[in-house]
Formats: structure tokens, sequence, C-alpha cells
């Protein structure tokens, strides 16, 4: 099955595609290298997901919010090419959470974000190398901020 099959049949909702909040562009393209800027936790209604993982919400929370950052970021690609199956792999993944300072589950945190894309482009291309970090705050205090660099295909 294809990426774009796959997605259809989870059944989730995309969001909106997040309008950038400063002077940035949240998609840029060179070549066969796509850069995603950092995507928040934007809703299907347009609205975030906010607080602090540790004080707020709980690690599966956190999780969920995660990969609420990665159905932000398939919307910017759906937005800008169009169809998932365009993606040859995901090559590096900064996913940054908003957390208390003895938070120290930041990794699974950001698998939210993963395990989506290794459903959508199976373990060998849906997975790349990756940070998961900690912060003492994020934009407009959402839990977590996740950037994406994809390799398209040929």
């Amino acid at each position: 099955m294809t990426p774009d099959r796959i997605f259809e049949g989870m059944g989730l909702t995309l969001p909106p595609p997040p309008k950038p909040l400063g002077v940035y562009k949240p998609f840029l393209q060179i070549g066969n290298q796509v850069y995603v800027s950092g995507h928040g936790t934007v809703k299907a209604d347009g609205s975030l997901i906010i607080g602090r993982v540790g004080d707020d919400l709980d690690i599966e929370q956190g999780k969920l919010a995660a990969r609420q950052v990665g159905l932000a970021i398939l919307a910017t690609l759906f937005n800008n090419i169009g169809s998932l199956n365009r993606i040859e792999r995901v090559v590096k993944v900064l996913g940054m959470v908003n957390c208390t300072s003895d938070f120290e589950k930041h990794p699974y945190v950001i698998n939210g974000c993963s395990e989506l894309f290794s459903t959508i482009w199976g373990e060998q291309k849906g997975v790349g190398v990756r940070s998961a970090v900690g912060m003492g705050s994020l934009p407009d205090n959402i839990p977590v901020e996740i950037e994406v660099q994809f390799l398209l295909k040929s």
C-alpha cells in the first residue's frame, strides 16, 4: 500500500497547515531535500494543545500531543508537495518537549510523532535519526514542537 492509502486508512483528520508566526518558511525544498520548520500542536479546529508535560499534561497526553504535531507536519507536506507518496524517507526529526525540569522521558513523548511516520512510510523509510530534548518553555505554551527533514523520491 502507498503512504497516502495507509494514511487514509488510519482515519485521522489533518489540521490546517500552520502559518508562520515569525519570519521563516514552514516548508523549504532544496533539490530532493525537504525541510519542515518547527511545528506545534495544531488541532483540526485550528486551536492548540497547550500545557507543560509533567505539570499540566501527563506523559501519555504529551505523546498524543507529539502525534498531533506529526499530523500538522503531514498537513504541510500535503499542502506543498501534494502527496505523501513523494517522500522517499524521513531523514531527521528534532523533537522539543516543554516539560518540568525533572521530566526525563522526552524520547517517549516524541515517539508519538515517530510512530505515526513509521506507520505511514514503514520502519525502513519512516524512521530516521532523531533528537528528543526538554525545554523550559515553547511558543504559546505548547507541549511539543518538532521539525523534520525529508528526502524526496528522485
